[in-house]
């Protein structure tokens, strides 16, 4: 069933000396990868050190001519294969800004070029993507941009910039600038030496099967399994502390935090939150990170397994109100801590960890505190500035800050010092952001951002809980494109934003049905679909209740008096919205 299966350096797999071409099949779905994804594979590679497992891809080999092209079919991998494609050739851009002609320049430059195309072959990409919603048109233009590829009679697809793999690409290219050159050789360096299993099977069949048994596999030990394991183990041999009570203290901490994942990043956080402490810090590591987790939890565990084991509890024990804030009995906590995890605040939590812990007794000051982290998360998430990269010694230098001056520690001070320039966007950089695709520059942050402003004009008599989840764990309350954003448009719509024009009303729709203005919350997503803008408007359930436009929901307002649904009132709503977006979230000096 499977004829190979080897660990290759990403080097090895791009290797410019090969003439080896990775195919997606036509038909297989695009591009998916959001720019969340992609930020967490760029900064994987950046953080961890060198050789860092990136997953596996399988492949069916169909060569048939022993000195042609040997191309691989991609089954699975084809995500994180185009990904690192597109930051090879966001590196290869900002290599072409370089004035430069000393030989390991020439050398890398020349090896880039043939990690992309072909060597033996010219204008042959070594990445062939699917040929859905335009991807490999896409990916060949990104290439010709910068002169890779020169196939005679290419032309630039129409709209490119509307879609998302030179999105992604221009992306990339935006974190690439942030660095000088010896930096970039750097991120060159450790993306070469990042690894992946590449597994060839023979038939579609055998990958189907290996597939099936790879996603459904026991799950493995995770670094919290193996410092559990070390830290009984040692109470055991050293004979500390009683080893059933030992373990009854662990699953207090498994307790507070449940889930693996969350696990390790409370474990993580906690160094981060104290290894100021001569009793937590060890040598020669600054900050945790995944790759040296238990390295220090080794060490932390030799050096005083008991009183280690009795600050993970007590530390547990409050981070579990960051990531189960439904728990908090206080209602103004409660109600912050859920508009942090809401907005994905968590490389925070190190900091609020250490000011819980420092300042629990400044009730005032963790509140504020608290309040202005939500408005500065949904400002940074959205401009993705500063870089995630960048977070984790952000929350640490505060907190050594923060130490300093701990007998006069202040809101304004943390305010003043998450808010400088080198840390903070500025209004018109978020604005742009509210102004543009905003659903496709961070999903999860716009839900955020319509739930809040829905939430601004409830009272308690139409109060309605927007964060509800059935019982798969899925919120109820989801994000409806008023404008369609599925590919095959109704006639009703493209009559009504184009007259009658398919292609016209397909550009504007690639322009248009991301920006804020054509976004509103609905708990019938499925049951509006691609419908006509009156059905969805005055859609009704069985029972004859509204459960389209006609909602009750102040996003709807607007959307319920409307007879049409035009380019112009996408424009015009969204404008209103990013006004009191920018007023909910103001963040006063």
């Amino acid at each position: 069933m499977i004829n190979s299966a080897h660990a290759y350096k990403i080097s090895d797999i791009f290797s410019p000396d090969l003439n080896v071409k990775f195919v997606i099949p036509k038909f297989q779905r695009e591009y998916v990868w959001r720019k969340e994804q992609v930020d967490y594979l760029f900064n994987d590679i950046l953080e961890n050190e060198s050789g860092y497992f990136l997953g596996t891809i399988i492949c069916i080999d169909k060569k048939t001519d022993a000195l042609g092209i040997s191309p691989l079919e991609v089954i699975d991998g084809q995500q994180r294969l185009t990904t690192i494609s597109l930051l090879y050739a966001a590196i290869y851009s900002r290599l072409l800004a370089e004035q430069r002609s000393d030989e390991e320049f020439i050398t890398e430059k020349i090896n880039l070029k043939h990690r992309l195309i072909l060597k033996k072959s010219k204008n042959e990409t070594r990445l062939e993507l699917s040929y859905q919603n335009n991807n490999f048109d896409d990916y060949k233009a990104i290439l010709n941009e910068l002169g890779l590829y020169e196939q005679p009679g290419f032309t630039r697809p129409p709209n490119l910039g509307n879609r998302r793999i030179y999105k992604i690409y221009q992306f990339l290219k935006g974190k690439i600038e942030e660095y000088d050159y010896k930096e970039i050789l750097g991120i060159l360096e450790k993306l070469n030496a990042a690894l992946i299993v590449k597994i060839e099977v023979q038939n579609h069949a055998d990958a189907f099967t290996l597939f099936e048994s790879l996603n459904n596999r026991g799950v493995p030990l995770s670094a919290t399994d193996l410092i559990k394991n070390k830290l009984l183990s040692v109470v055991d041999k050293k004979r500390i502390m009683d080893v059933d009570e030992a373990f009854i203290n662990w699953t207090k901490i498994v307790g507070y935090v449940p889930d693996y994942s969350l696990q390790e990043r409370f474990l993580r956080q906690y160094y981060n939150a104290f290894r100021y402490k001569p009793e937590v810090k060890v040598q020669g590591i600054s900050r945790a990170i995944r790759s040296t987790l238990i390295k220090i939890y080794d060490q932390l565990i030799d050096r005083n397994s008991e009183w280690i084991l009795k600050e993970l509890v007590e530390k547990a024990k409050i981070y579990g109100e960051f990531v189960h804030p439904d728990t908090v009995e206080d209602n103004k906590k409660r109600k912050g801590l859920l508009d942090l995890l809401h907005v994905g605040a968590a490389p925070c939590y190190a900091f609020l960890l250490y000011l819980y812990s420092g300042h629990k007794e400044k009730k005032s000051l963790i509140e504020k505190t608290i309040n202005f982290l939500v408005k500065y998360f949904v400002r940074r998430n959205l401009t993705d500035f500063p870089p995630t990269r960048e977070l984790d010694q952000i929350f640490i230098t505060l907190i050594d800050k923060c130490e300093e001056r701990k007998d006069s520690l202040s809101f304004e001070f943390i305010k003043n010092f998450l808010t400088d320039p080198s840390r903070f966007s500025d209004l018109d950089r978020f604005r742009e952001k509210l102004q543009g695709d905003i659903y496709e520059e961070n999903a999860a942050v716009t839900r955020f951002i319509l739930c809040k402003l829905e939430e601004n004009h409830m009272t308690v008599e139409k109060y309605v809980d927007l964060w509800e989840k059935d019982k798969s764990g899925h919120y109820i309350w989801t994000i409806e494109h008023i404008l369609p954003e599925g590919k095959n448009l109704p006639y009703e719509w493209v009559e009504m934003i184009a007259n009658g024009d398919r292609k016209k009303a397909k550009d504007l729709q690639e322009q248009w049905v991301h920006k804020l203005g054509n976004l509103t919350l609905t708990g019938y997503n499925p049951n509006l679909s691609n419908f006509p803008f009156l059905k969805k408007r005055d859609r009704v359930n069985e029972k004859g209740n509204f459960i389209g436009y006609k909602n009750g929901l102040y996003l709807n307002s607007w959307l319920a008096q409307k007879e049409r649904w035009t380019i112009e009132d996408i424009a015009r709503r969204t404008d209103m919205l990013v006004e009191e977006t920018i007023k909910l979230f103001k963040i006063e000096n």
